[in-house]
């Protein structure tokens, strides 16, 4: 852990690396690596110093509560708390996560369907503005409606800093069970009788995911925290591989740790494309590098020499379109959607993440319904289109769908909403207001140009 002292001293480097902007600039993170599948502009300006703020300042252990920077990984964070015995609320899939980015941009897990989204545990945080100031905002104080908009705004309102977050007790293994169902109703009913009990069969759940691996074929995998002794458990960092387990298995146990990182060893299942998951080659891939950051870099490799693309015009094949995207719909909406995927994308596996707010707040800039469950689906590859693949046929669709369904979708990747569109979607009037009083002089790209024009 850092300390309050290092804390302050970087929130001073990140101070004087804004006022050396030039004024009127463009303020943007001077970061190198991100978990967003967005492509944005090139910046022609310097970004701001965080260097410095990726750690954890302080845990308290009887309060329950952690002192966390803004540029933290989650992998770090669970480092600082675990050996406690307690953990964030919600752990989002991906090690370099980072606490800051996954409530401005609204990570989810298996916790979800109890615990809500990270931004919901957040008691007080520092948010740096568009106007060079560090503001403590909270549920209560002066800055209570900044607090309110900052989740989903994905840093067009400001970075945080510091964030004060709640944690909860977890036992050192977790217990799973994999319960199939061949019908979509079947599926809705279950993910309904478990966010509303918190119970499957008399037992309780800790943690709810499932997977979809094709048209009647559906996985949901129920958690508990359990004890068990030390070493116990299967090992899905070695030659076993997470998400193939699911199909074969009904029952399995996890040391938290690794069930907290089982999606990215893999990338879920992602890490295929790139010969992880063969065999033979995956006895020589390191260990250490069984892990969703090494796969990020392969893609960018990828994007940047355009190796699939001329492989595809090679041999004949059609263009493909790039569909990574994560959405949530009601779960009542869950078989219309996944059936409407099945014959429109056609693309699977597919993760099913049930989530419910945690509590009676709606958070403006991305207005889920407080007591209703949604069902996150999140779906991440090509298909081939033909020569249309450049306007983004699919993508647009399923946003189409997703809007006629009552859901939303994540902004983390590539977005077409209309402005009056996306206003109405993610309250774009509020967003306005909530940046004219944080950011007067207009320094911090707006989320509308970020998420849609990738500015």
């Amino acid at each position: 852990m850092i300390g309050t002292v290092q804390h302050d001293e970087a929130v001073r480097r990140l101070q004087a690396s804004y006022d050396a902007l030039d004024p009127g600039s463009t303020v943007r993170l001077a970061k190198r690596t991100s978990n967003l599948f967005r492509l944005r502009e090139a910046s022609t300006t310097a970004g701001l110093d965080v260097s410095g703020l990726g750690g954890v300042i302080s845990v308290d252990p009887v309060g329950r509560t952690a002192d966390v920077q803004g540029m933290c990984t989650y992998e770090d964070l669970v480092d600082a708390t675990l050996p406690f015995g307690l953990i964030p609320f919600v752990v989002p899939q991906l090690r370099t996560i980072t606490l800051g980015g996954a409530v401005t941009g609204l990570g989810i897990e298996s916790t979800s369907f109890r615990n809500g989204l990270p931004h919901e545990s957040v008691l007080e945080m520092d948010i740096f503005t568009g106007a060079g100031e560090v503001v403590t905002a909270s549920p209560h104080n002066e800055h209570a409606e900044l607090f309110a908009t900052f989740p989903n705004s994905y840093g067009s309102l400001g970075y945080a800093t510091r964030l004060r977050i709640e944690l909860e007790p977890v036992k050192s293994h977790v217990a799973l069970r994999h319960v199939r169902f061949a019908e979509g109703a079947a599926l809705q009913d279950a993910i309904d009788v478990v966010t509303d009990s918190g119970e499957w069969a008399g037992e309780r759940v800790d943690g709810l995911d499932g997977t979809a691996f094709e048209p009647g074929v559906y996985v949901l995998t129920l958690a508990r925290w359990t004890d068990a002794a030390p070493g116990a458990g299967s090992d899905y960092v070695g030659q076993q591989i997470f998400w193939r387990s699911i199909q074969e298995r009904d029952t399995d146990l996890l040391s938290t740790y690794d069930y907290l990182w089982r999606w990215d060893t893999d990338w879920f299942w992602c890490s295929q494309a790139f010969g992880a998951q063969n065999k033979w080659l995956r006895r020589l891939w390191p260990r250490s590098m069984r892990r969703s950051e090494t796969y990020q870099r392969i893609l960018g490799l990828e994007r940047r020499f355009d190796i699939v693309a001329r492989l595809d015009r090679r041999a004949g094949r059609p263009q493909r379109e790039r569909v990574v995207q994560d959405i949530e719909v009601p779960v009542a909406r869950l078989g219309e959607f996944l059936d409407w995927f099945d014959e429109h994308v056609g693309m699977r596996p597919v993760w099913l993440c049930p989530l419910r707010l945690r509590g009676e707040t709606s958070w403006p800039s991305y207005p889920l319904q407080p007591g209703l469950t949604y069902v996150n689906v999140g779906f991440w590859g090509t298909v081939h289109v033909g020569d249309d693949a450049p306007n983004s046929p699919m993508n647009r669709a399923i946003e189409n769908k997703v809007a006629e369904l009552d859901g939303h979708k994540s902004l983390y990747s590539e977005s077409f909403y209309d402005p009056a569109t996306f206003d109405r979607l993610y309250d774009g009037q509020n967003l306005a207001a909530v940046k004219k009083q944080y950011d007067p002089e207009d320094r911090l790209t707006s989320l509308y140009d970020k998420a849609v024009l990738r500015r």
